[in-house]
């Protein structure tokens, strides 16, 4: 494609492709297109929106991917309907074009950024971190002007950003706060993005570089990931019990939790609606006579029941105010009262925004659930683990789609699991051999099952990955120690091809990373060493203080640093600064701080072949 499409083009088409996609999982849905058509006012027939449709939906998924989008402008470039749909993108309200391009783009392209979300962020930003001491010199940040890219140039707001989304992810005392410089800025944007990746944001085409210029397009798209995922944190079944009043007639409680933090926000709104006769299919087009907001505000608001939360009464007169941006005002100083106005303003709601629309319900959610958890029912649900987290955000770091929830119940048709081996350098027969979605109900099990057989196939034959017992079968079960065996095996290739990159192709094996981290350590002078990624020094964590500082000499203070009789806190005192040092001088490290105290021998090798990939670049 990029044979006839220059980078000028492709740049606008990836953009474009933005916009559509509304709630950014990575595909554009019919509504999300249709939507776009009706709010500029593009005036397409019916029939020439499904015949663009059907031009775009190559593999008939009934979602729309970047490939589909870009063939449009292929396929159709002397086609009116095109005309009209590349209009309806340019046309788009809060869109503002601006020049810059990150590293990875052509000189020149123009992107385009929302003002509402410029706006939105930064207001989230500064009543979330206003009691910060470490943020007085930042804020506050006026969100009418574009304070939001300068704040952010420091890396400090978004390490902040991090804590407050995933909290403990950055240990504090590794963030430069002082007398910033050139370097400790680079530094701190290195420790914010490679803690990005480690709990799940996509950070592949932005680069510390691009934080510090301040690129717009760049710093929204990250912040809202780091903003997304403290948002849905706890709209997740196995942490938040109650969400099982949300179950449905003849639904079982293993269908709930398959539903993503989307979906189980819809189901929650309508949940409510539903005692005042109403529904909404969408954050967008059917909220935007907020209508569906009033009465939800009504049904949520604290009734007096609960100990130090008051009866809130919410005024419902604003309904009948007939100016639609009147009435989002007046309902918004109604959500102010149950102190939830964030996200969205009335001009957000009336225009249908869906992902500050989203952000908005959700912030409802989590401070006004208003659910019961049912009686006389008694569930063991097992929380995610460690090692099941680590290897979900690994994923979605990587761009999968779609989006993974539930490790073992967005991997059953291992399209997921195909991508990855595409990250790896395993080539994928998609045409021939892979089944792709929708799957057609009397036989989609069958065809999940066949794309799970050749993943393992290609695992075997491919990759020479260890997989004895292991079948396409215990795949789509979710059978949750064989799928880990196979996830960690591509998470493992993944994180040697990079030493293999640096080398001269060859495959680095677990002697060849202890023999360079004992020959590093002892060139720098230190003490320390390690036999094996089993070495029960490791729990320490002062061997990879010590290799740290060796690579990058003088960056570890030592002071920090706990040595003598060790307990089990001073262990994890000592490891939260260690992979938190390990991302501050440039690692993407996925492991986390328990995996070095408890000696995780497979996390701790993914630290050091990292350290040592980072060590090799170096040289």
């Amino acid at each position: 494609m990029s044979a006839v499409l220059g980078a000028e083009e492709l740049a606008e088409i990836r953009e474009g492709f933005q916009k559509v996609d509304a709630d950014n999982n990575g595909y554009i849905s019919a509504c999300e297109l249709g939507r776009l058509l009706n709010e500029v006012g593009c005036t397409m027939p019916g029939y020439q929106v499904r015949q663009l449709l059907e031009k775009l939906d190559k593999d008939k998924n009934s979602k729309i991917d970047i490939d589909e989008f870009s063939a449009i402008f292929l396929e159709l470039k002397d086609d009116q309907s095109a005309q009209n749909f590349k209009k309806a993108l340019n046309k788009k309200e809060g869109i503002v074009a601006i020049g810059g391009t990150s590293e990875i783009s052509s000189e020149g392209t123009q992107h385009s950024i929302s003002q509402q979300e410029r706006y939105a962020f930064a207001n989230y930003i500064n009543s979330s971190l206003e009691k910060d001491t470490d943020c007085v010199d930042l804020l506050p940040i006026d969100p009418n002007t574009d304070a939001l890219f300068k704040a952010v140039q420091s890396g400090i707001l978004i390490c902040k950003l991090i804590n407050l989304s995933v909290p403990d992810t950055i240990d504090e005392r590794t963030i430069n706060k002082k007398k910033l410089t050139p370097f400790t800025i680079q530094e701190n944007l290195n420790l914010a993005l490679n803690s990005a990746s480690a709990i799940g944001c996509q950070v592949v085409n932005i680069g510390a570089q691009d934080l510090k210029e301040g690129k717009p397009h760049l710093v929204l798209g990250l912040l809202w990931q780091i903003i997304k995922i403290g948002l849905f944190a706890d709209i997740e079944l196995s942490r938040n019990e109650a969400i099982a009043a949300l179950l449905e007639e003849g639904e079982s409680l293993e269908e709930l939790m398959k539903l993503s933090p989307e979906e189980l926000l819809l189901r929650w709104a309508n949940f409510h609606l539903k005692k005042v006769g109403m529904s909404i299919s969408n954050f967008s087009g059917d909220i935007k006579d907020s209508m569906a907001y009033f009465h939800l505000l009504e049904q949520i608001a604290p009734d007096g029941s609960e100990e130090g939360a008051p009866r809130i009464e919410v005024d419902m007169t604003g309904l009948y105010e007939k100016d639609l941006s009147k009435r989002a005002e007046c309902m918004l100083k109604q959500a102010d009262r149950l102190d939830c106005r964030q996200f969205v303003t009335a001009t957000d709601v009336v225009c249908g925004n869906a992902k500050l629309n989203m952000a908005f319900v959700a912030t409802l959610f989590n401070k006004h659930p208003a659910l019961t958890k049912p009686e006389n029912q008694e569930w063991n649900l097992a929380s995610e683990t460690r090692e099941e987290r680590t290897f979900r955000n690994w994923m979605n770091s990587l761009g999968v789609s779609p989006f993974v929830h539930h490790i073992y119940g967005d991997l059953i048709d291992a399209m997921v699991i195909l991508q990855l081996y595409e990250r790896i350098k395993v080539p994928v027969d998609w045409d021939n051999r892979v089944n792709h979605p929708p799957f057609k109900v009397n036989v989609g099990h069958l065809k999940k099952i066949e794309n799970c057989n050749y993943a393992v196939e290609l695992g075997k034959n491919e990759a020479n990955f260890s997989l004895v017992g292991i079948a396409g079968q215990d795949v789509y079960d979710g059978n949750p120690t064989l799928t880990l065996a196979l996830v960690w095996q591509l998470m493992r290739r993944y994180t040697l091809n990079v030493l293999a990159d640096l080398g001269e192709g060859e495959v680095a094996g677990d002697d060849l990373i202890i023999e360079w981290v004992n020959k590093k350590l002892s060139e720098a002078g230190k003490s320390s060493s390690i036999k094996s990624f089993k070495d029960k020094s490791i729990s320490t964590s002062l061997p990879v203080l010590d290799l740290i500082d060796a690579i990058q000499p003088k960056s570890v203070n030592f002071e920090l640093v706990k040595t003598d009789s060790l307990s089990d806190e001073d262990k994890l005192d000592n490891a939260k600064y260690a992979i938190s040092m390990a991302r501050k001088i440039g690692t993407k490290v996925y492991a986390l701080p328990e995996d070095l105290v408890e000696v995780n021998h497979k996390m701790v090798m993914t630290v050091f072949a990292c350290l040592m990939g980072r060590g090799m670049k170096r040289a």
